[in-house]
């Protein structure tokens, strides 16, 4: 059991980590996406001229959003989840059920990465978004279409950072089957807007 802590304790630490700058993140992508949608609103319902920008741009921000705030929701519990089943069983076959569940969400990750892979690389890739742009010089004068692939990379990066909590997860349960749930540090779970 202690070889299994061992492993657990670095990929525990680097998932708590970089989900902390992702949730650090994914919060300005939410105050982003919300100032977008409120100058669309502006300009479509006050000034009576819609913008071509903030849906695109309110879209993109959400779709970071998800993808680095949905692995802090799986690995402190927060997904809607059917738990009557394994909490009716006796305690070891629901942890045994729990692992089998890990390992069949684990392999649907794995083929969500080859997908997400594809909308980075592929074909849609390789397209530029109709209206984001980003300014290239201090002038305003030059500026730069922002690739679709970078909004797609939220999906790659999402499903890679639910893959590391599925296996912290899974590394969790198998350690609380042998019987050292005890040795175990609680998933922080900060309240909410406080980091």
């Amino acid at each position: 059991m202690g070889g299994l802590t061992s492993v657990l304790a670095p990929i525990a630490f680097v998932n708590e980590t970089v989900l902390r700058l992702g949730r650090a993140v994914g919060v300005v992508a939410i105050a982003l996406m919300v100032i977008a949608i409120l100058i669309q609103v502006f300009f479509r319902y006050v000034l009576g001229n819609a913008l071509p920008w903030p849906d695109e741009a309110a879209r993109f921000c959400m779709l970071w959003m998800t993808g680095l705030m949905a692995p802090t929701a799986f690995r402190r519990g927060g997904f809607v989840a059917i738990d009557m089943v394994p909490l009716m069983l006796p305690r070891a076959v629901g942890q045994i059920l729990n692992i089998l569940l890990l390992l069949v969400s684990l392999a649907v990750l794995l083929v969500a990465v080859n997908i997400g892979w594809s909308e980075v690389t592929g074909f849609g890739g390789k397209f530029a978004t109709a209206a984001l742009y980003l300014p290239t010089s201090f002038g305003f004068d030059e500026w730069f279409r922002i690739p679709r692939s970078w909004m797609m990379a939220s999906l790659l990066v999402g499903v890679i950072l639910l893959i590391s909590v599925n296996i912290e997860l899974i590394l969790r349960a198998f350690i609380t089957l042998l019987g050292g749930g005890h040795l175990l540090p609680d998933i922080a779970d900060a309240p909410v807007g406080a980091e």
